[in-house]
Order: C-alpha cells, then structure tokens, then sequence
C-alpha cells in the first residue's frame, strides 16, 4: 500500500484511531513535503538500503500519526518522527538476517553535483560503508541534518554526554579510512 493512501487511510479513520488526527491533513500533507526527503536520505545512509529506507519511512509516518503525544512545533515534531525512524531501524537491526552476501546492495553516492562534490562522495562513500551503523547514524545527524549534541540524544536514546566522545571516534574513524583509501590509490598510480 502506497504512503499517501495509508495516511489517507488513517487520517480518515479506516485503519486506526488516533489521536494525532489533530494534524490536519493540509498541515500533515505540509509536514509530510518538508520532512519525508531528509528522513528518507537519513535511513538510507544509516542502513545503506534504499528499499529498506523505504519501507521504514513509510512505517514511520504511520506510527507517526498513531502517536498520542502533543509536539510543540515543527522542530519537536521532525525530531520524533527521526526518533521513530531510530528505533524502527533499531528493531530492523535486532532481527535475524536471512540475506545473503550477495544480495546487499552496492549502491553509492549519487554523482549529482559538483566535481569536487563527487569527488568527495567518491571517497567518502566506500569510507562510509566500512563504518558501523550507530557511527554513520551519528554522524548524519549531526552533519546532514546539523543536530546538537543534544538533539542527537533524543534522536537516537543515548546519554547526551556520551555523543560528543562517539562523534569524535566515529570522525577519526572515516578520516582514517578516507586517508587510507587516499594512500593506497596513490600507491596504486605509482607502480
């Protein structure tokens, strides 16, 4: 079922009550354009699948607009929709993997942009893959999306205190791979 027919759906009534019905549709619909592509490149690089990014996006709107909180604001708003998109993709990473090795996708940076853009998602995107999910998370959230360390916190549950020390490892972790990637390329138009 397609995202705007499951909204309509439970906006209407048909498939859950909810309290967050309060969002009308013309606001959620506001909501939905002005969020739903950051959410969508976030689950992307954090899970590095489009489909699954995909089908997370779509769940979280859904728990989204199940949801029995009052939000103040946009701001209050998009940090609980990346919150619920968190733990989702938290819950997909605790199931049993069946997949095998060849069916994970190889998908990189698009090469939309400028030359040095590309050049730069040249290298940092295989440098991204080899880095663990919680590290690529924090580092879109606080680079993509510009969170706080705060934010950051409420995003993905853990201590506020602790992310500063994660970003700091998870930055020297790609610089790292980023230069030695830059090392053996050198290396390699040498010989």
């Amino acid at each position: 079922m397609r995202l705007d027919a499951t909204i309509s759906n439970v906006l209407a009534g048909d498939a859950l009550a909810t309290p967050a019905t309060a969002m009308h549709n013309d606001a959620f619909a506001a909501f939905y354009e002005r969020s739903a592509r950051p959410l969508w490149a976030y689950l992307a690089r954090v899970s590095g699948d489009g489909a699954l990014a995909d089908d997370l996006l779509q769940e979280s709107y859904v728990r989204f607009l199940c949801a029995d909180t009052n939000l103040d604001g946009e701001v209050a708003a998009r940090k609980y929709l990346f919150r619920i998109a968190t733990n989702l993709m938290k819950d997909h990473w605790r199931k049993p993997r069946v997949t095998s090795m060849d069916e994970i996708p190889e998908e990189h940076f698009s090469g939309n942009g400028t030359s040095g853009q590309v050049e730069t998602e040249m290298m940092l995107g295989p440098a991204l893959k080899q880095m663990r999910p919680r590290e690529r998370q924090l580092l879109w959230l606080a680079y993509a999306e510009g969170y706080s360390h705060r934010e950051i916190a409420e995003v993905t549950g853990l201590a506020s205190a602790s992310i500063r020390l994660l970003l700091f490892r998870a930055r020297r972790k790609v610089a790292r791979l980023i230069t030695d990637r830059a090392t053996d390329q050198s290396a390699g138009r040498a010989q």
